[in-house]
């Protein structure tokens, strides 16, 4: 298991994981847009950043663009995201952290071949939770 730090944006998340990689010499790894995802999305969400990685030595930053229907409040800008080796294990963790909490996104399969939810914990603190399905030869 990995934790991960991820950051939202309204709108410049792109300018931020540009300024954030070359302040650190880190490094641009991916950018997914909503346009790109397969899920509906309203024209102005269309380019935004759906999903972005850079490296900061050795570590990885995850960021993306806040939707429409959603602004980033900065301070409540963030989740710390965990990647698990098996379902069992992310389910656990999952459940432990959703007592008392707000479940906002259910374990679920996704488009991007993996399980992933998303819950607030009693104490205001944003979890985001992912396990890559092992990829078919």
């Amino acid at each position: 298991m990995g934790i991960i730090i991820y950051l939202f944006f309204n709108g410049n998340a792109e300018e931020a994981m540009n300024f954030y990689a070359q302040a650190t010499g880190g490094s641009v790894i991916n950018i997914g847009r909503y346009g790109d995802g397969g899920m509906p999305c309203s024209d102005s969400e269309r380019g935004k950043v759906m999903h972005g990685i850079i490296t900061v030595n050795g570590s990885q930053m995850m960021f993306s663009d806040c939707g429409d229907k959603k602004k980033a409040v900065f301070g409540d800008n963030f989740s710390v995201s965990l990647d698990y080796k098996s379902d069992d294990e992310m389910q656990k963790a999952f459940d432990g952290l959703a007592v008392s909490g707000t479940v906002t996104m259910p374990l679920q399969d996704t488009f991007w071949g993996a399980r992933f939810g998303m819950l607030t914990d009693k104490f205001g603190v944003n979890w985001m939770f992912n396990h890559d399905k092992p990829k078919a030869e």
